[in-house]
């Protein structure tokens, strides 16, 4: 069973999605948040023990949010608009650095904010109109380390005209985005478990493209400058 976690500031989506999970044995929802601020919130400190509190009319309970849990979620369904004001590729950043890997999902597909949360670091995109078992299908995919192709996230590409940048499939920036983040090659090929030639193929691949825009990286180094110019001009 896959954990995952869900940020959203839909509370209908959060409470259908709570209810449809509940009744299958392949994802566990562990988590919901209406920030990525509160996803990642440290949980509050375990109260002083004191005298007993008088009790206290039970209330019903509040449907949003699940409390953030103490292990990390493995997927992360996050919506690419957040009602925070939150830059999408920021979110996803974060969301990664904390540990998880990143499904985003939205109700319409902004092109220059889909390539951009994929660029950061996202695995995947689905529009929320798709059937729930595709979102299975799609975070199953994910949490073993792929991404999670669609026709929206296909369009979202095609879209993309930044001249200087070159278009980069999903799997040559994950790699691109690990390998300058300063893993070894071969670490790299186990996070997005590949072979460590294929990797190396990818990383190959990721240098041409750079050259052909006019942007040559030989060096881990230049890649990873390379890769913050373009995070820079979104």
């Amino acid at each position: 069973m896959i954990d995952i976690a869900v940020v959203d500031d839909d509370r209908m989506l959060l409470d259908g999605l709570r209810a449809w999970l509940s009744g299958q044995h392949r994802l566990r929802l562990i988590a919901t948040a209406s920030t990525v601020d509160e996803l990642l919130a440290p949980p509050a400190p375990a109260p002083t023990p004191g005298p007993a509190p008088a009790p206290v009319p039970a209330l019903a309970p509040a449907a949003t949010p699940t409390p953030a849990p103490a292990r990390t979620a493995a997927v992360v369904l996050l919506d690419l608009v957040l009602g925070d004001g939150s830059r999408p590729e920021a979110n996803v950043r974060r969301v990664r650095a904390a540990g998880s890997r990143v499904l985003v999902i939205s109700t319409i597909a902004d092109p220059a904010m889909v390539v951009a949360a994929v660029a950061a670091g996202a695995d995947g995109y689905l529009t929320k109109d798709h059937a729930l078992d595709t979102l299975v299908e799609a975070v199953e995919t994910v949490a073993a380390g792929g991404t999670a192709h669609s026709p929206e996230l296909a369009f979202a590409w095609v879209r993309d005209t930044t001249a200087t940048r070159p278009h980069l499939a999903p799997r040559e920036r994950q790699v691109l985005r690990d390998y300058a983040s300063g893993l070894t090659l071969k670490a790299t090929a186990r996070r997005a478990g590949i072979s460590v030639y294929t990797a190396k193929y990818y990383l190959d691949r990721v240098k041409q493209k750079y050259r052909d825009v006019g942007r040559p990286a030989f060096t881990k180094i230049d890649l990873a400058r390379r890769l913050d110019e373009d995070d820079r001009s979104r």
